[in-house]
């Protein structure tokens, strides 16, 4: 039986779309340095309990408040800019690119839904041809980047509350449409086990 519903494509980014983790190296851009931890351990309070359990979404909270706090919003965009320029020169998936661009060619509406920050996955986003991202943000305060993350961290479940909230303003909602989506790794299980057709896509380069 044919699903003649229109297909939404949606990528996840580190490991999909990129050969590799794209949110280290841009804090090591924002912050100049090459690590990030020493800047972590200045806010030593619940760290390695937060490092004992991996937390992940806390870990990386306080990853964002150590690179971030204080930056310019009009700074932070210019070197999200300039760093999607940098991945999208130097660290593509061919082989799921390829997919991607077949989605445009079909029509289909493609959305990044990604961990990765939003103010360098919007201009990346532009670069792919993509229609949509779904993120991690940071929040700004008169201009300012807080160092808070303006609501959850983008991976797991809420991803695909996120590409839900999305395909209820803009296509219809979910039961409306054909979700064909593309991961790597544990942060994108909900999102594949939600899709209609779901890519578990190889680590490395292609």
């Amino acid at each position: 039986m044919s699903d003649d519903r229109p297909t939404i494509a949606a990528f996840d980014v580190d490991g999909t779309l990129t050969t590799r983790d794209c949110v280290v190296p841009f804090m090591r851009r924002v912050t100049g340095a090459r690590r990030i931890v020493p800047r972590l351990l200045r806010r030593p309070d619940r760290l390695v309990p937060v490092l004992a359990r991996r937390d992940r979404d806390e870990l990386k909270a306080r990853a964002a408040a150590a690179a971030f706090t204080g930056t310019t919003d009009t700074a932070l965009r210019i070197l999200g800019r300039d760093f999607a320029a940098h991945v999208h020169a130097n660290w593509l998936r061919s082989d799921t690119v390829r997919s991607l661009q077949q989605h445009l060619r079909n029509g289909d509406p493609v959305v990044l839904v990604s961990a990765s920050f939003e103010v360098y996955l919007a201009p990346f986003a532009e670069l792919l041809g993509a229609d949509e991202v779904l993120a991690t943000r940071l929040r700004v305060d008169n201009g300012v980047v807080t160092g808070e993350l303006d609501g959850p961290n983008c991976r797991g479940p809420e991803k695909v509350r996120r590409l839900h909230d999305w395909l209820d303003r803009h296509h219809g909602g979910r039961s409306a449409n054909r979700v064909v989506a593309y991961g790597d790794s544990a942060g994108d299980r909900e999102l594949l086990a939600d899709a209609d057709e779901a890519h578990w896509i190889g680590r490395g380069a292609a």
